[in-house]
């Protein structure tokens, strides 16, 4: 099928390019390439260099595409960021989500898969793991326009039938995460490890996340292509990892010699996020496959080349 993938030259869009063009399907890409690089994109689907908040320019790849089915992964994704830019975040990941949700509608296409985030909409986490009935209470701007489309999605699957499913993402680490971009920390220790630079733990260093490989995220993408309909569904390990444990893990596959900086801890962030994944397997048969030993090497391998 046609499939197009907003932020498709960024991180994990790129990865669900290369997932989607394995499985056989025609793709394009949208994005503005403000943290996305064309390099990153295989050189099968075509690529568009639109903002989504630039209606006009996004008609115009509808027009041109006709799309039957939308991976939406374009967004500002910063928690950092997002508390001192906030009107930023609701201007590309609300206003422009709403721009690419008329152009479905307009042009009739099938379903769209969103990703949302499942480490910042669900706040300070009542119980661990946390599945999808768990309390919405984002602490920073970046988390709560996420879930604010998520309302969007239904509204438009209730009165123009737009199919959807929504996918709430864990930490997600990987090969092309750029370590001076939107990273997370696997990325950022990496890149300055490798290099043999000091590296700052923020807070205790026991804070615990839940890290999931970026193409078992892709895999996940491809499977929503046809299941999943109308659901929101965690993409979790069901693992919490603290900080403190990955900082030895890189230290060890990266052999970096320094020891760890502590610095103190950022305001907005959570500090325990981690969430469940038995909706995923049951409805799209999907389990994280890449564990993260395996996966932190594999990522280690990619910068060091």
């Amino acid at each position: 099928m046609k499939v197009m993938v907003t932020g498709g030259a960024g991180f994990i869009g790129s990865h669900i390019v290369d997932a989607m063009l394995a499985a056989g399907h025609d793709v394009c890409v949208v994005d503005d390439l403000s943290t996305g690089h064309r390099e990153n994109v295989d050189a099968r689907a075509r690529i568009y260099d639109v903002d989504i908040r630039d209606e006009a320019a996004l008609e115009a790849v509808f027009e041109q595409e006709k799309p039957e089915v939308i991976s939406h992964q374009a967004a500002k994704a910063n928690v950092r960021e997002s508390m001192v830019r906030p009107v930023l975040y609701a201007e590309v990941n609300i206003l422009g989500s709403l721009n690419l949700l008329e152009a479905t509608r307009r042009h009739e296409v099938r379903k769209i898969i969103y990703a949302s985030t499942g480490g910042a909409v669900y706040g300070d986490l009542e119980y661990v793991p946390a599945d999808e009935a768990h309390p919405i209470n984002p602490l920073d701007p970046y988390g709560a326009s996420k879930h604010q489309v998520e309302h969007y999605l239904y509204i438009y699957g209730r009165h123009y039938g737009l199919d959807y499913t929504v996918l709430r993402y864990p930490n997600v680490y990987g090969p092309r995460q750029d370590p001076e971009g939107e990273a997370g920390v696997i990325a950022i220790w990496t890149g300055r490890m490798l290099k043999g630079r000091s590296t700052i733990v923020y807070g205790s260093g026991g804070q615990e996340r839940d890290f999931v490989y970026v193409g078992d995220i892709a895999r996940a993408n491809v499977m929503a292509l046809d299941k999943g309909g109308g659901e929101i569904i965690n993409l979790g390990s069901s693992i919490g990892t603290s900080i403190n444990e990955v900082f030895d893990l890189l230290q060890r596959y990266t052999g970096y010699t320094q020891e760890r900086t502590h610095g103190p801890a950022k305001q907005g962030e959570v500090f325990r996020s981690f969430i469940t994944h038995e909706k995923a397997e049951r409805l799209l048969g999907w389990l994280p496959t890449v564990s993260l030993s395996e996966g932190l090497e594999r990522t280690v391998d990619y910068f060091r080349r």
